[in-house]
């Protein structure tokens, strides 16, 4: 079994595209619209096989994001040596993104670094 793919909602679905795209490789297919709801999304896929949904409809609820609550906290990226890990992270403190940890070995062998990204969502960078 594998987990197909995680899904999230936006409120700015174009720039959710571009910020998976431009820093973390991902591909976007074309996007889907449902003219019925106004419901819009598009899937990116990597190159491992996961995919990610980013989805936007009109009236879903947005509530700001603890730094510790219970849910899914994060999503990881491998990208593959410390040395990406490291440019990668400096890459997104230079675009102004907070940097809330790393890059550093963790107690469990990581080595991450974790931003906050697009929408105030943390993304976990690591080997």
């Amino acid at each position: 079994m594998k987990i197909e793919h995680v899904a999230m909602f936006v409120n700015d679905l174009e720039a959710a595209r571009d910020f998976f795209v431009k820093y973390l490789g991902g591909r976007s297919n074309d996007g889907y619209h449902n003219p019925k709801t106004d419901f819009r999304s598009f899937f990116i896929s990597f190159d491992d096989g996961a995919r990610l949904e980013i989805m936007n409809k009109p009236g879903v609820s947005d509530v700001e994001k603890s730094k510790e609550c219970t849910g899914f906290v994060h999503v990881a990226f491998s990208v593959g040596s410390k040395e990406k890990v490291d440019e990668l992270t400096e890459r997104f403190k230079e675009d102004g993104y907070e940097v809330i940890s790393g890059p550093r070995y963790t107690g469990d062998g990581y080595y991450e670094s974790c931003i906050v990204g697009i929408e105030g969502n943390r993304i976990e960078i690591t080997v």
